[in-house]
């Protein structure tokens, strides 16, 4: 691959990242790009975990703000590579990872190598493995090896947002809930219990439920409890002895991840429920002076981010984060992922400024 022109428009540069596969457990080669870019940078100071990059500038002001950006995608279906479309009229870049997030990532990428002198100090982050179990996520990895790379005064995650300010981010959890049965002979069903037919109460709980909308700090967060998958079954002639039934709950930032734990073993009381992977929402942010100021430059108005996004991450660790990036996050991992190329250099206009001025 040549190397990454980051003299290029943002926009040309969303199309080059793009068509660079990088599904999660693929980024070495982006990875590679960008620390070969980052690294010819004099202006910078560069490492690497991984296929995780961090840049940062010492020009010794009071303040430093972190952005950040995760290199991977989800896996492709027919959708690189990238070409341009007219949605109602307007440009857009279509193909996979151009909302989530190389856009964002693209911007990111050319402010790094064009603001040699910002208003405050900044920390570049480009990480992998965020689409899969945050476990594999960079930030995890990075966090345990070098918390010191993730102090700052303020975060903002290059998201989609669609060119908007997000704040926080609405936790996430997943479970099993488990029903048990007794194998038989489907032609002697009498002798077994059918594990599947026991599954219905789970579902009509699930059914019934009605999520809340909860105003934290002035933003109204939406959950949401659904099931994602369910299984069960032995073969075509066997009453089957266990059935799962796996639960996404999307929970409010106001709740702990132990509270969002005892509500679904509450709603799911009298069953086997195992909690599988949790991870903490993040409160908006926004009362932080730096995040005020970004969103006066940038001319938004706040909204709540639904999905669970790495401002948890910063949040927990005492960094006020929002969620900043172009592109409609409705269309994140979708067939026909595009963004709108006004985004992307609305964005680019927002950051710049701020970091400008």
């Amino acid at each position: 691959m040549p190397p990454l022109d980051l003299t290029s428009s943002a926009v040309d540069l969303t199309r080059t990242i793009c068509d660079i596969p990088s599904v999660s457990g693929e980024e070495r080669l982006l990875a590679d790009l960008i620390f070969d870019a980052m690294t010819a940078l004099g202006h910078l100071e560069v490492h690497r975990d991984g296929d995780t990059i961090v840049a940062r500038t010492h020009l010794g002001r009071a303040q430093r703000v972190v952005i950040a950006g995760h290199l991977d995608t989800v896996p492709i279906n027919r959708n690189l590579p990238t070409r341009g479309a007219m949605i109602d009229g307007e440009p857009h870049i279509w193909g996979r990872g151009t909302v989530d997030m190389k856009a964002g990532v693209a911007v990111q990428l050319k402010l790094a190598a064009e603001l040699v002198e910002p208003r405050v100090d900044i920390t570049w982050m480009w990480y992998d493995h965020e689409e899969v179990d945050a476990d594999l996520n960079g930030l995890t990895r990075l966090a345990a090896a070098r918390p010191d790379l993730f102090a700052g005064d303020f975060a903002i995650l290059g998201e989609p947002s669609g060119g908007q300010v997000e704040g926080g981010c609405n936790g996430n959890l997943r479970a099993i809930v488990r029903t048990h049965g007794v194998r038989s002979h489907s032609a002697r069903s009498w002798i077994g219990e059918n594990a599947i037919h026991k599954a219905a109460p789970v579902l009509a709980r699930l059914a019934e439920y009605r999520a809340r909308e909860i105003d934290v700090e002035g933003l109204v967060y939406r959950e949401g409890l659904n099931a994602v998958r369910i299984g069960g079954g032995v073969a075509g002639n066997v009453i089957p002895d266990l059935c799962e039934v796996e639960v996404n709950y999307r929970f409010a930032p106001s709740r702990t991840v132990e509270q969002a734990s005892d509500h679904v073993r509450d709603v799911f009381a009298g069953f086997d429920v195992e909690i599988v992977d949790r991870a903490a929402g993040a409160r908006p942010g926004l009362d932080a002076p730096l995040a005020q100021e970004f969103v006066a430059a940038v001319g938004a108005v706040p909204r709540p981010k639904y999905g669970w996004t790495d401002v948890a991450r910063f949040s927990a660790m005492g960094v006020p984060a929002v969620n900043y990036g172009p592109g409609d996050p409705h269309l994140a991992h979708h067939d026909e992922e595009r963004v709108p190329v006004a985004q992307i250099e609305d964005v680019e206009r927002g950051l710049r400024a701020w970091l400008s001025a």
